[in-house]
């Protein structure tokens, strides 16, 4: 039986390592590979590997950070893999199936392949449950924030759109449009649930169905019945409704 295979790491020549070190093996079909996090995140879930050779340390998001964004969509099996031996406890405690510590021989590299064969053989993900859990406990990254990327989906591909470029969302029942200055998306997902995992110092509910990024307020207009109007950079109008009026005052004291 054939499986597919994922080398993500940011270096061309430990990725030419791994390839080189797969290439005799016809139980494993390498079908990418990845040079950065969020390109990562995109690639696993476009191709759904059954296992992952990804590296701990890689900019914009490092390997935890990956598995966190991916593992609620697809959980393949895992060896990570770093120059760094100070993240081996780390990563035994998401419990990948193995940890291959840079510079690694041949040998060792298919003593760690072989276990992970023989995993994906009985098809038994080690402690799944704890592994998800240590992932997902806490959706904030290391340095506090909340969501610093969201997946979107357009044309059969994926992408990874930043936050702080989002002016607003608008939700139409479980769909929620994220408006950009390039373009807009949409996702699948409640406007309350998403809500809660927003920095609240930045984004800020003006409504039922709308979420704005304070950054991108120029302007408020007030309306009727203690109403206001938001004018946006982009040129969006947003109506700050009633319901949410502790909203705008937070909103104005911390603008000052």
């Amino acid at each position: 039986m054939k499986h597919t295979c994922l080398i993500i790491d940011d270096e061309i020549l430990a990725r030419d390592v791994i390839r080189t070190f797969l290439q005799d093996d016809l139980t494993i079909e390498v079908i990418g590979e990845a040079s950065n996090g969020s390109e990562a995140v995109v690639k696993i879930l476009q191709h759904r590997p059954d296992l992952v050779f990804i590296d701990i340390q890689m900019p914009e998001l490092d390997g935890f950070g990956v598995l966190k964004e991916i593992w609620p969509h697809h959980q393949p099996f895992v060896v990570f893999t770093t120059a760094y031996d100070q993240y081996a406890l780390r990563a035994f405690e998401v419990n990948a199936i193995d940890y291959l510590l840079k510079p690694f021989d041949e040998v060792r590299f298919h003593q760690s392949l072989g276990r992970a064969k023989e995993r994906l053989g009985q098809k038994a993900q080690p402690r799944m449950e704890e592994l998800v859990s240590n992932l997902l406990r806490d959706q904030r990254d290391k340095t506090g924030n909340y969501l610093q990327r969201i997946l979107v989906k357009e044309a059969g591909k994926m992408y990874l759109v930043k936050t702080q470029d989002i002016s607003h969302f608008s939700a139409d029942g479980n769909y929620i449009s994220l408006f950009t200055t390039a373009k807009t998306y949409t996702i699948y997902e409640s406007l309350s649930s998403l809500e809660g995992r927003l920095d609240p110092e930045v984004m800020i509910r003006v409504g039922r169905s709308n979420i704005v990024n304070m950054n991108y307020i120029s302007e408020l207009e007030t309306y009727f019945n203690g109403e206001y109007i938001i004018h946006l950079t982009t040129g969006d109008k947003i109506k700050w409704t009633r319901g949410y009026r502790d909203n705008i005052k937070a909103f104005l004291t911390k603008m000052g």
